[in-house]
């Protein structure tokens, strides 16, 4: 039954995650609006979830369908690596893509935008240093071997070797943690920044006598600060994914008889799922993609309850934020 179960839930998520993620990278690199260098960085977690799911997605299910690991202990390794390294790029994607939306709203005119050139370098500089850090197991620094109840692959939490162990401390430190207290100073400050110009505009508004003040820049700024909010809904379905997985294997290496083999593979599928909520976000959420998926693809576009009113505005939107790209 519990095969079953993973076989079906796993299958359910690669359906989703590979054309959604697909449609994510397809519409963004066709729309021209939406070829900026901080979308670059949303292109690149977008190919990331595609191609681990592609390569996570058959195999457990093919192993959920024999019931054991059954591609041979090669590809487990291959396997366990893949979402080793998905899992560390995703992460440090959202970083860059945090530290973008600060650089925009807390620094502001002052700031230094980031280029397309930049981007591209830092998703290649994420994924070499990703590639470095998850080679390792390989080298004899932990190793990647069957998990759960044997229809996934992953690092080696159960080993009582303190020196296998100290690669997961450290893996922890630096891919968990470290991404997760600079992500949270970074919003910290977003929203403070936030808070701080909507009270200086209501100030103003009410020295002058009017309702509100809304020039072009605060406009602007509106935009960016929903950008920053699509920004914080993904990173933060991140860490209620792979937290699960992350108490998985601390338990496991200290408490390793209260790690059963079902507990742990509804954790690392749990992990697995995170490929599937980013396309859901940003067709919901993002107001240039929702714009442009409705005009590429109108049977996935998501409207609101305004219907053609809110397309018209989303495109008016997408318009004149194209005309402002283009001016600076």
């Amino acid at each position: 039954l519990w095969y079953g179960l993973l076989g079906f839930t796993i299958t359910m998520c690669g359906l989703l995650s590979l054309p959604g993620n697909l449609i994510v990278v397809w519409v963004f690199m066709n729309t021209k609006s939406l070829r900026s260098p901080a979308n670059t960085l949303v292109v690149n977690l977008a190919f990331n979830d595609f191609i681990m799911m592609l390569v996570m997605f058959p195999p457990m299910v093919m192993s959920c369908y024999w019931g054991t690991w059954a591609l041979g202990p090669t590809f487990c390794e291959a396997y366990g690596f893949v979402g080793n390294l998905c899992g560390c790029v995703s992460i440090y994607t959202m970083v860059w893509i945090t530290l973008d939306r600060y650089n925009v709203i807390v620094k502001g005119v002052s700031a230094q935008p980031l280029s397309q050139k930049g981007a591209i370098l830092r998703s290649l500089g994420t994924w070499v240093f990703s590639l470095v850090w998850t080679s390792l197991p390989f080298f004899g620094w932990n190793r990647y071997v069957p998990e759960g109840n044997m229809t996934a692959c992953g690092t080696d939490y159960l080993t009582d070797d303190q020196f296998s162990k100290s690669y997961l401390y450290v893996y922890t430190a630096w891919v968990f943690f470290g991404p997760f207290l600079l992500i949270v100073f970074s919003y910290y400050h977003i929203v403070s920044a936030v808070f701080a110009h909507e009270k200086q505009m209501r100030e103003q508004a009410k020295k002058m006598g009017i309702k509100s003040l809304r020039s072009e820049e605060a406009k602007q700024t509106s935009n960016e600060c929903r950008l920053a909010k699509v920004a914080l809904t993904t990173v933060s379905l991140w860490f209620m994914a792979w937290c699960p997985y992350l108490i998985i294997n601390w338990v496991g290496m200290f408490a390793p008889m209260k790690v059963t083999p079902l507990f742990s593979i509804w954790g690392s599928l749990f992990a697995k799922a995170n490929a599937v909520y980013n396309p859901i976000v940003y067709a919901i959420s993002h107001p240039k993609y929702r714009a442009a998926l409705q005009k590429k693809l109108p049977c996935l576009a998501c409207n609101t309850d305004n219907g053609d009113n809110d397309t018209q505005s989303s495109a008016t939107t997408t318009a004149t934020t194209e005309k402002a790209e283009e001016t600076a």
